[in-house]
């Protein structure tokens, strides 16, 4: 992996494929690796930038709270490094939180929307108290009893064990501390259909089939936010689309990839300023 510096802390990045680039956030409590389906098989008309966040992978923690909006930061300032002006935003589940943040902290540099197995809506009061409950356990007791409780949700049922065995070895690597900061920042995260609603760039939104933790209904809620939106259900997936159906979801991201011109958007695709 590449890396550069924010500050004082490390940030790693894969960089691979040519064509319009796509920022790809990781889910929670993954890292890029998540990606590698992806990353030995760009998707025509695509380059993927790939980051770990904050603790993940190979990406230092930062201090405080993983909030998405500090994630959403560090990607900009790969973009700035990068010197990008602009790029596709897209992640999976957390990673479609980060990727939400990003469009609502710098709409110029979004020229559209990849929403994989997440969805727009903010914890409620049950679901904050649950986040705090995963930080308090995970930071007292590691990473796997979060990993046990996560594992039968994240596969459709004709998942291989192949395909499932470094999923869970990734996660049982992740340190507490990062899944603590990320889980508490995942609990401060703002809704997002305002957002959604004035965005008019192309917007692909896909989810697996048998997706147990945000299932179809949701991404179709979400993708009937947005102005000729695209919604995919995935067969044979459940919350983890690119790694379960890794074929299904580069020729879905090679079909999207026909929305953009080699030249970026004069203007931000949003109908109207988010702040009015």
């Amino acid at each position: 992996m590449k890396t550069i510096s924010i500050g004082a802390r490390a940030y790693a990045y894969d960089d691979v494929g040519e064509g319009v680039p796509l920022l790809l956030f990781h889910g929670f409590p993954f890292t890029s690796a998540s990606w590698a389906a992806q990353r030995s098989s760009p998707p025509r008309g695509f380059r993927l930038l790939m980051p770990d966040h904050r603790g993940f992978g190979q990406s230092a923690l930062g201090e405080g709270v993983s909030t998405m909006e500090a994630m959403a930061e560090d990607a900009l300032a790969l973009l700035d490094a990068l010197k990008l002006p602009s790029a596709v935003v897209g992640g999976l589940s957390m990673g479609g939180y980060v990727a939400l943040a990003l469009a609502r902290l710098d709409p110029g540099r979004v020229r559209g929307l990849v929403l994989v197995d997440t969805q727009s809506l903010p914890d409620d009061d049950a679901g904050k108290a649950r986040r705090e409950t995963v930080a308090t356990d995970v930071l007292a007791n590691g990473v796997n009893g979060l990993v046990d409780g996560m594992l039968p949700k994240l596969f459709a049922a004709s998942t291989p064990a192949a395909v499932r065995a470094p999923i869970e070895a990734m996660m049982r690597a992740q340190t507490p501390a990062a899944v603590a900061a990320a889980a508490r920042g995942m609990a401060t995260r703002t809704d997002a259909k305002d957002l959604l609603a004035r965005f008019a760039g192309p917007t692909l939104v896909v989810v697996g089939a048998e997706d147990a933790i945000t299932p179809p209904e949701k991404a179709k809620v979400m993708a009937g936010l947005v102005a000729g939106a695209r919604l995919e259900v995935v067969s044979g997936a459940g919350h983890l689309v690119p790694v379960e159906q890794p074929q299904a979801f580069k020729a879905l991201l090679e079909s999207f990839a026909g929305a953009f011109g080699e030249q970026p958007p004069k203007k931000p695709p949003f109908v109207a300023a988010l702040n009015e």
